[in-house]
């Protein structure tokens, strides 16, 4: 069967690639499984039909016979682990290929996302000029460490693979920040992901939503 997943009917982000769908249909391009998509506004995603797949209440989910998993990470793990071009034959290189999934996810996007949110949210709070600093000191601590890890290196970890794809995908969020740019291992290392032929049919498929969405002329 020909595997469902959801994405936002109106995306926050207004088509760059950061709306968390991206992450699944990014691995879904890299091991060349077709797939389908189910458009949800922000009130669908509320309602108990959306509700049954993503007891949160967001996106993305993923639909494949009566398979119906959340959470990006586990939707891309899964769909690592059901076709080749993710994660290395090799148990012991598949191991830590999952250990940088996990890393992506929970150790570098976190102080990511709270700064993202931070300037979102907290913009115009009285506090937030003195906290800017402290949240992108959180940042580049992370940043330092990932890139004196990557070193000259194209990958994490031997060959691409799904733990580079989320930490591309992580590291995606900073755009404009000039913080990745401060490490030139790790802009080139974002470069790369982005250059690969499934990204940019990920992407493709992923900005036509928005633009779908804007007037004509």
């Amino acid at each position: 069967m020909t595997p469902t997943i959801t994405a936002f009917a109106s995306s926050p982000d207004r088509g760059r690639g950061l709306a968390r769908d991206m992450r699944v249909r990014w691995a879904l391009e890299e091991v060349g499984q077709p797939y389908e998509v189910r458009l949800v506004s922000f009130a669908q995603m509320k309602e108990p039909a959306h509700l049954a797949r993503h007891p949160f209440g967001q996106i993305p989910t993923y639909e494949d016979g009566g398979l119906a998993l959340f959470e990006s990470g586990a939707i891309v793990f899964h769909i690592a682990e059901r076709r080749p071009g993710l994660l290395p034959a090799d148990a012991d290189a598949r191991a830590r290929a999952v250990a940088w999934m996990f890393a992506a996810l929970n150790t570098v996007e976190p102080p990511i996302f709270e700064r993202a949110m931070a300037l979102i949210l907290e913009r115009d709070k009285p506090w937030f000029e003195a906290r800017q600093p402290m949240l992108d000191a959180s940042v580049r601590r992370r940043l330092d460490e990932l890139a004196a890890r990557l070193g000259g290196a194209d990958w994490l970890d031997g060959a691409f693979s799904a733990g580079d794809l989320l930490m591309v995908n992580v590291l995606m969020r900073l755009g404009g920040s000039g913080l990745v740019e401060e490490h030139p291992n790790l802009a080139a290392y974002v470069a790369r992901g982005q250059a690969r032929p499934a990204y940019q049919r990920a992407f493709a498929a992923q900005l036509a939503v928005f633009t779908a969405q804007q007037p004509a002329g």
